[in-house]
């Protein structure tokens, strides 16, 4: 008898629990619509790199750290879909760069957006990131040689990284990342939802929904 009124304790307690994480979820759901729907600025910023059309009816806001592995993986897959789905799904890059040093990088590619070379910039340091960021122990020196593929005047790169104007959107991305609670990343956020659980099936399903939703 006290084992069946154990284990139906246990059952209550279990129902109570999952019964809290779902309305957890859906309230957290809510409050992150709403925050797209009324402050948008903290998922897009003026600032804010984009790949794809402004028309576009679903949005995938990422925070990324040029360090992060992750995000080098990621990169091609969410570059894809936009590039599948034209004028239907648009990609926003923020900054978040949480690894020590990685806040050198993020400089540096904003520079290099003064060339107009972001994306091609991008492209080379998540493909030899390995070589710059062993480990995510970051070693700008190393990072020189690789960009001379993309054809950028690197001296006036150097020059404008010093820029106060791109310390201060790394400090209003990174506010922004503390708001929506990203504390690692890549963070992903598509239409204002956010990725929970983390993984590359649950993004693409994500999107999916969203996709299918709007169009």
């Amino acid at each position: 008898m006290k084992y069946k009124i154990f284990a139906g304790t246990c059952l209550v307690l279990i129902g109570i629990f999952a019964a809290t994480g779902l309305y957890y979820k859906n309230q957290q759901g809510k409050m992150y619509d709403s925050m797209a729907r009324e402050n948008a600025s903290t998922f897009v910023r003026e600032h804010s790199q984009t790949l794809g059309s402004d028309e576009a009816k679903v949005t995938i806001v990422e925070f990324m750290d040029p360090a992060c592995e992750t995000c080098a993986a990621f990169s091609p897959m969410i570059k894809d879909m936009v590039k599948s789905n034209p004028g239907r799904i648009k990609l926003v890059l923020r900054y978040a760069p949480f690894h020590e040093g990685a806040d050198y990088f993020v400089k540096l590619l904003e520079a290099s957006r003064k060339q107009g070379k972001y994306w091609e910039t991008l492209e080379v340091m998540f493909n030899t990131q390995q070589i710059w960021a062993p480990h995510h122990v970051a070693k700008p020196e190393k990072i020189w040689p690789l960009l001379a593929q993309t054809g950028l005047d690197l001296d006036r790169i150097k020059s404008d990284m010093n820029d106060p104007a791109i310390e201060a959107l790394i400090k209003q991305d990174l506010a922004d990342a503390d708001a929506l609670n990203v504390r690692k990343t890549p963070g992903f956020f598509v239409n204002g939802k956010p990725l929970e659980p983390f993984g590359r099936q649950q993004l693409i399903q994500l999107v999916k929904s969203e996709f299918e939703s709007q169009y």
